[in-house]
């Protein structure tokens, strides 16, 4: 069983992961491997959600940290925070439009969401960790 002061790393693992897959999904779709392309995208939509579940739950049950550092850190990493915090919430609805439009095969309209989608998408994913290691790992 994971330990509820686990779930931060294993949160940061799987933002890592989603990236990973988003960025093979890109590899994969330029390559003209549209299942494996497909594959990729659905893991990240699925660790997506798995991290979502847990962030959720680590936060309802252990609250808030702060941020500890000062001087010239404490601005870049409230602007990561707040950036990553907004365009979080706006990839939900993006990555489920994109993701329905390809399923039902709407091509034209899936590639021209998937181009916002997608760098926002592995900018969160990227700032998770980010995030994660200047309010978890630093010692300030």
């Amino acid at each position: 069983m994971i330990a509820l002061a686990d779930l931060p790393a294993v949160n940061a693992a799987l933002n890592g992961t989603t990236a990973l897959l988003l960025s093979s999904g890109w590899v994969m779709i330029r390559s003209r491997r549209i299942a494996a392309h497909r594959l990729c995208m659905l893991s990240a939509f699925g660790v997506s959600t798995v991290f979502l579940a847990s962030y959720l739950y680590y936060h309802g049950h252990a609250g808030l940290r702060h941020f500890q550092g000062s001087g010239w850190i404490r601005p870049v990493y409230f602007a990561i925070l707040i950036s990553h915090t907004v365009l979080a919430a706006a990839i939900v609805p993006l990555a489920v439009v994109t993701i329905a439009l390809g399923l039902s095969a709407r091509f034209p309209k899936h590639r021209r969401i998937a181009r916002w989608t997608l760098p926002l998408w592995l900018y969160v994913s990227l700032t998770g960790v980010v995030v994660y290691v200047l309010l978890y790992r630093l010692a300030w």
